[in-house]
């Protein structure tokens, strides 16, 4: 949002998200800003404009970065939309990318109601595809049900994945055991002991054979495998706690959420619980001033916070409280076939809801190093950069006869904030050179890359037996309509 007194800004949208983020009604953020609540009601319905004056009184009264409020919601908006759009059920329709910014930015309720008639649409495909497969089978016993984890994801991300009430409740739960991390799992044990009755017990393998942890509700115990390590087993015991002690929070939330499906209601639930879990061994502002200080220099954070490499990623990307806020990171979490289980952003990154990620992002490399921390300088097709970090971690580790699970992580940042990062030091981040990405094969629309896995379902496919090319896939500059 630039602050040009000279210009007329009708940001409605913006605003309204900007209040609704920081939980104020339209009465309480008239009172901060020493403005009428009508006024406010004119600015979100975009009948009055938005002058500098209040622009600076919101940024100094909440602690605001209106760049980030301003444009992350946009861009990720605008990232859906183009993805969407991109498919060729859409080929005769010519909509112009300025449009889909126009929407993005003043309809976003719109943008996410297309989101996800389109997700819909992408299962009731992919439902038809195996409808017919168990046709083909005579399996009639089998039955189609809608993935709930996308679901869940657009949740986690209109909440900007932070949630205040659970922050709080972590807080509160520190406060009254207040033990040093090293001793949290002891700690977390004797108050499930105390207060729910639940002992925890430490289980053999050959016991819990492929479950790492199982909450016998009969018996009052919690059941812990030997394979999972301390970080592991502390969070596990947090988890259980959340589940305990924040039901009915975790419930307002999942609320807040409108009508759901059992699964996706179940996965919210569980999302939550191990939202609270993270909260309670990083408590926020301990760990927003520690991340700070030291540069996000995330060994040390997990030694200090006794948390695992990934548990310590994911928490970065939590830090969105007003007033303290940490640097908006992006995360996810693939395995060697490129598979993406996890994403997260704070930030502005435009993950793919419909297919994976580059491989010419280093995510993918740190499996050939996976003793190394991999830092890259990313640059997207439209010229934004981006500053990454990458590493490969093991997941609790497996018998002998079994494969060692192992995944990526990927924590990065926009390039403006990279100088925060310890990883950055001694890198002229104004003249680096970005190594070109795209967000995934179908929607980059970059020639001759050599890594691509698919052509562009925006482009027209050339074949021509004569030609070779260092890519495998030519198509034409103009755009399929």
């Amino acid at each position: 949002m630039p602050a040009d007194s000279g210009k007329k800004l009708f940001v409605g949208p913006r605003f309204r998200r900007i209040r609704q983020q920081l939980g104020l009604s339209q009465t309480q953020i008239a009172e901060g800003l020493g403005i009428s609540p009508s006024y406010i009601n004119l600015i979100e319905r975009n009948q009055r404009p938005v002058t500098a004056q209040i622009l600076l009184r919101l940024a100094e009264a909440y602690d605001l970065d209106l760049r980030d409020l301003a444009t992350a919601d946009e861009d990720r908006f605008f990232a859906e939309l183009n993805e969407i759009f991109s498919d060729p059920l859409f080929r005769q329709i010519d909509l112009p990318k300025q449009e889909l910014r126009d929407l993005a930015e003043l309809c976003p309720g719109v943008t996410h109601a297309l989101q996800r008639l389109y997700a819909a649409y992408t299962e009731a495909r992919r439902g038809e595809t195996m409808a017919a497969a168990q046709m083909a089978d005579r399996d009639e016993g089998a039955r189609f049900e809608a993935n709930p984890i996308e679901r869940v994801r657009d949740l986690i991300e209109a909440n900007r994945n932070y949630f205040p009430e659970l922050e709080m409740a972590a807080e509160n739960l520190r406060d009254q055991i207040n033990v040093p991390a090293e001793e949290l799992f002891a700690a977390l044990a004797e108050r499930l002991r105390e207060k729910h009755s639940i002992l925890t017990r430490i289980m053999p393998v050959d016991v819990m054979r492929e479950t790492l942890r199982r909450f016998d509700r009969h018996r009052r115990q919690l059941l812990i495998s030997e394979l999972v390590d301390s970080p592991g087993r502390a969070f596990q015991l947090a988890f259980q706690i959340g589940l305990a002690e924040c039901a009915s929070t975790i419930e307002t939330i999942i609320g807040r959420a409108g009508p759901l499906d059992d699964g996706p209601r179940r996965l919210y639930r569980i999302t939550l619980a191990n939202y609270f879990a993270a909260a309670a061994m990083m408590p926020y502002q301990p760990f927003q001033t520690a991340a700070d200080a030291l540069g996000y220099d995330l060994n040390i954070l997990s030694q200090r916070f006794n948390a695992g490499f990934e548990q310590v990623c994911h928490r970065l990307t939590t830090l969105q409280r007003p007033n303290a806020r940490g640097v908006p990171f992006f995360m996810l979490r693939v395995d060697n076939a490129g598979n993406v289980s996890k994403r997260f952003s704070s930030g502005t990154f435009p993950f793919s809801k419909f297919g994976g990620t580059c491989p010419l992002w280093n995510v993918h490399s740190t499996f050939d190093t996976p003793d190394r921390l991999l830092s890259q300088v990313i640059e997207l097709p439209d010229g934004t950069r981006y500053f990454s970090i990458a590493q490969v971690v093991r997941r609790p580790a497996a018998p002998h006869a079994q494969p060692q699970p192992r995944f990526a992580i990927g924590l990065g940042c926009e390039i403006r904030h990279a100088s925060k990062l310890v990883y950055a030091s001694g890198l002229n981040l104004e003249t680096s050179e970005g190594t070109p990405i795209g967000v995934n094969c179908r929607l980059c629309e970059r020639e001759n890359c050599s890594q691509r896995a698919e052509p562009p379902i925006t482009r027209t496919l050339i074949l021509d037996e004569n030609t070779r090319r260092m890519s495998s896939f030519v198509f034409s500059n103009a755009r399929e309509l």
